[in-house]
This record gives structure tokens, sequence and C-alpha cells, in this order.
């Protein structure tokens, strides 16, 4: 009877603990990555954040290199192992919320979608303020008047980030121009680097990269011109190139959630968490910036981090000539599809 008592009560606290129960223990926690952990960029960063929940006292593990087709049975593997699985690609979301319905007393944590349940939500950092403050830089040191952006796969999320950055580098020039090259593809070195020798052939003297290797780096080291590094400081791989980079800060998000989760007292939501918040952010700044550009940075950044502006709310063109006056909501923003004036590519949907 003492047994049956008992594997009744443990099954009651299983179900009740996404509810807003708190953990005897510490929760485990499972991680599934679009690339390589090795990749220098996105999946990088992540797993820094992973290390640190390690070093807290969580149980951690990781799947790697996982195609969006074959998420979801990932993803369930991750679900029977761990009491909470964050997914790390955009292309993970749908899978997720399948599997979260399959696991209801399991956490489900999804980066950079817009879809929740309640036992899963989703989570990303207003990297577009990182982007936009380093293309500040970025505009201040080309002397062609010209960047190069390799994009990764045409997402509004992509696509708003080379906004922020043509914005931001209009601070410095505003008659700078942007060339984008789209690789289709989150993680492929050799194509990040064709694309970026094919800007510079084209006259850009400052590349910048929304791919996860340091590739652009190294070409850009290569041909004596400039790079911005994308998401984890990519100095190591070109410090003559490297002007620097706007990175993430999973484990400001990471260890906030775990604990949540933990006391009992996580919600699923939407959360998009800012530069104040400290999961965004931007590395030290190559010798050859000079402190005059660093102080016009860091006066928009103080703007940002006073709430006096953000990137979309103070009034810009788009590519066809219409005046935005208004502030772009988030859900704008979420959705984004058109580019900026200054960019002399056309838009993925046009």
């Amino acid at each position: 009877m003492r047994k049956i008592i008992s594997k009744i009560i443990g099954v009651s606290l299983t179900l009740l603990m996404v509810g807003g129960y708190a953990w005897a223990g510490k929760p485990s926690v499972g991680f599934v990555y679009v690339g390589p952990i090795g990749d220098g960029g996105w999946t990088y960063a992540h797993d820094l954040g992973r290390k640190a929940l390690e070093a807290a006292g969580h149980e951690t593990s990781y799947v790697e290199s996982v195609p969006e087709g074959d998420s979801e049975r990932v993803i369930r593997k991750m679900a029977r192992k761990h009491d909470i699985v964050f997914t790390t690609s955009f292309g993970y979301m749908d899978p997720t919320l399948k599997v979260a319905k399959q696991y209801p007393d399991k956490t489900f944590l999804h980066c950079s979608g817009f879809k929740q349940s309640k036992n899963a939500g989703n989570y990303f950092g207003r990297m577009y303020q990182a982007k936009y403050l380093a293309a500040i830089i970025a505009g201040g040191m080309s002397k062609k008047g010209r960047i190069g952006i390799v994009g990764s796969q045409p997402i509004p999320e992509i696509i708003r980030h080379i906004n922020a950055i043509t914005l931001g580098a209009q601070q410095a020039n505003p008659n700078i121009e942007i060339e984008v090259l789209w690789i289709n593809s989150w993680f492929d070195p050799a194509k990040e680097s064709d694309a970026a020798q094919a800007l510079i052939d084209n006259g850009a003297d400052v590349i910048v990269t929304m791919a996860d290797s340091a590739a652009t780096v190294q070409t850009a080291k290569k041909n004596g011109v400039y790079a911005i590094g994308n998401d984890t400081d990519m100095a190591i791989y070109g410090k003559e190139a490297h002007l620097t980079a706007a990175v993430w800060n999973w484990d400001v998000y990471y260890l906030s959630a775990v604990k949540a989760v933990e006391n009992g007292t996580w919600k699923s939501s939407a959360d998009w968490w800012g530069l104040d918040s400290g999961i965004v952010g931007l590395t030290s700044f190559h010798p050859d910036v000079p402190q005059s550009l660093i102080i016009q940075m860091n006066r928009e950044k103080g703007r940002i981090l006073s709430g006096a502006m953000d990137v979309f709310d103070h009034g810009f063109t788009k590519q066809d000539g219409t005046r935005v006056t208004k502030a772009l909501s988030d859900g704008e923003m979420l959705g984004m599809s058109f580019y900026v004036k200054g960019i002399i590519s056309k838009a993925p949907s046009s």
C-alpha cells in the first residue's frame, strides 16, 4: 500500500512541477543544436550557456548538428532524458511544440520562434540593438563607403539584423552602401568565404556575417579589409581584421530560466530580452578604431539603455522610398520582410 501511495504522490508531483511547484533537486537540461559546438558562432555561444548551467550544478547534455527535418526525433529523445529542453534554431519551432504536447510534465524553450503552449515558451535577445551599435563602428571604418553582408537564411530575424546594421552604419556615414549576398545556410564555411570574397571584389572594405562560422573574418584578413564578428568574439580567427563583434551571452538567460523552473515560478511566455539585460553586447575594439567613433557608438548605446530610443522607433525610409515615422511594434519587427534605404541588393521577398 505504501508503494502504491508513493507512486501516486510521485506522479502527481511530476505533473505539477510545470504548473508552479518547486523542485526538490536541480532539474536536468538538454540542448538541441543546429550546428557544431565548434562553429565559433551561434552554437558555440549557446554551448557556453550550457556550460554555465553545468557549473551551477545542473546535469546537461546536447546533440549538435541536428537538421530541422530530424529535430522532432532528437527533441523527443531529449524529453525522455531531461526535465528541461532548449531547442536553439528557428526551424525547430513546430517540432518543439509537437513534442511538448506529448510530454506535458516537461518544460520546453525554443529560441527565436513565436509560438507557445502551456509547457513550451520561446526566448530570444534583441540582437538587432547590438548589430546597430557594431555597425556604427563598421560604417565609420569603411573608407570606400561600402559594407558587404553575408546573409545566412532569409528569415525575418536576419532581415531585421541587416536593416539594423544599415541604420547603424548610416549614423557614421549617411551615404554608406550595403550589399547583401545570401548563402541560404546557417553554417557553410566554404559558401561563407566565397560570398565574403565576392563582396570584397565588388568593393566592400568591411564585411559583416550573419552565418555561424568565422570564415568571413578569415577571408577579410586575407584580403586586408575589416570584419565584424557574429554571435561570439571571432578575433582569434583574424585579429588584424576583427573590428568588434555583436555577441550573445546566453548564460544570462539560461541561468534565469532554469532557476525559474527549479523554483516553480516559470510560466510559458515569449521572452525577448534587450541590451539592458546583458544577453547581447559588443566585444572589445580593434586598435584602429578611433576614440571619437567609440564615443559616438557609446552615445547611441546610452540612449538605448535609457529607453530614449530603439533602433526602429525614430523614423527611417524603406528601400522602396516609403517613410516610416511610427515606432515599429515587436510584432512588426518579428515579421520584418523589407529592406531599408541604403541597401543596394533586392530583399528576398521582392
